[in-house]
């Protein structure tokens, strides 16, 4: 079997769980809260065969190998008893909550697992694990395993401290103390104004050490990760008007245009593999960790037809204790879903005519 081929169906099996694990959390808050959910179905229609039923609800097996979906009861109908519409706003809202959140924590736990496995820089500790032959570092007398105690008077507390006050001081003589052999020692270099290409204002490469630690502690820092990872999407917007990222590096991507991303990363990964075995599988947990995250935050976004487009309308309910017509949500619900289509439709088409590359 081909890489390319590999890659491909590591891809559709990865997305495929994903999207299972969202509609599963629809599936079993709804069925918690007494809602019949009347098909759950693996990949998309047509219909291939019934697996099996449990309760009101059918199991299938769908044409189209890819992903899942849930079908309940009167999803658009209030009148229909025992159905999504006709539920209480509390539990039509949990219902509609559920597929994101699951997303969210299903990518939280895979960033739980990559930092259980690479361990949690201690970010307070610098150490210098490389010294470029005739730098200024080097000149001074600074050695590979040493550690970063202060600079030009400043305690150091990561690497970023390091980097800003070196800036600060450039080709001015500056006093950095570093650790070595648990011992303090003053040293004095200038940082270079203009320093060769690949090298650094004192020609060092800094590292954090690497504290390992078990999976239960690793998963508030994947909690961590996640906000973060949805604090970055929040940023686009504003970074775009201030011109910090241009307009075409930040185009919508089918789920082909995250395959062209993913098989180029895989290619790069196997290139790497045999010298640190197991990092194609961290790399692999961590990406779709970042899609995991990425797909439960957008279906929260307040757009006609996604899980946010429907909690929406369930906000006046709950503030006000009137609810918005149904004739009225199902037409921008239709409306949203044909505009998401033509949409989708047109990122596909691009991402055939004009596939990412990664530089």
């Amino acid at each position: 079997m081909s890489n390319s081929t590999l890659s491909l169906l590591e891809f559709i099996a990865a997305l495929s769980v994903l999207l299972f694990l969202h509609e599963f959390g629809h599936y079993m808050i709804g069925k918690l809260f007494g809602i019949t959910a009347e098909e759950f179905g693996f990949g998309y229609p047509p219909r291939l065969i019934k697996l099996f039923s449990i309760g009101e609800t059918e199991f299938t097996l769908n044409w189209i190998p890819f992903g899942a979906f849930v079908r309940f009861k009167g999803e658009e109908d209030p009148e229909e008893e025992g159905g999504l519409a006709s539920a209480g706003k509390w539990k039509r809202l949990g219902t509609l909550l559920a597929g994101p959140l699951m997303n969210i924590l299903t990518g939280i736990l895979l960033f739980s697992l990559v930092v259980a496995q690479t361990g949690v820089p201690q970010e307070n500790i610098v150490d210098i694990i490389n010294v470029a032959e005739g730098s200024p570092a080097q000149l001074a007398g600074i050695q590979s395993g040493d550690t970063l105690v202060e600079i030009a008077g400043i305690p150091i507390e990561d690497i970023y401290t390091v980097r800003e006050v070196v800036n600060e001081n450039l080709g001015e003589i500056i006093e950095i103390k570093i650790l070595r052999d648990e011992e303090i020692i003053s040293l004095s270099a200038p940082p270079r104004e203009n320093p060769p290409e690949g090298e650094g204002s004192l020609g060092i490469v800094m590292s954090n050490p690497v504290d390992k630690i078990g999976f239960i502690r690793s998963i508030p820092y994947g909690g961590k990760l996640a906000v973060e990872q949805i604090r970055q999407i929040l940023s686009i917007p504003a970074m775009l008007i201030r011109g910090q990222v241009q307009t075409e590096d930040m185009r919508l991507l089918s789920p082909k245009g995250i395959y062209d991303v993913y098989s180029q990363v895989r290619e790069e990964e196997r290139e790497l593999e045999q010298e640190q075995p197991g990092l194609a599988a961290i790399n692999i947990a961590w990406f779709f960790a970042v899609i995991s995250v990425a797909l439960g935050f957008s279906n929260l976004l307040p757009i006609p037809a996604l899980d946010g487009g429907r909690i929406l309308f369930i906000i006046p309910e709950i503030l006000f204790g009137k609810r918005v017509p149904p004739r009225y949500e199902n037409a921008i619900h239709f409306i949203g879903y044909v505009s998401l289509l033509v949409i989708m439709a047109y990122v596909l088409f691009q991402d055939f005519l004009n596939p990412i590359v990664l530089h």
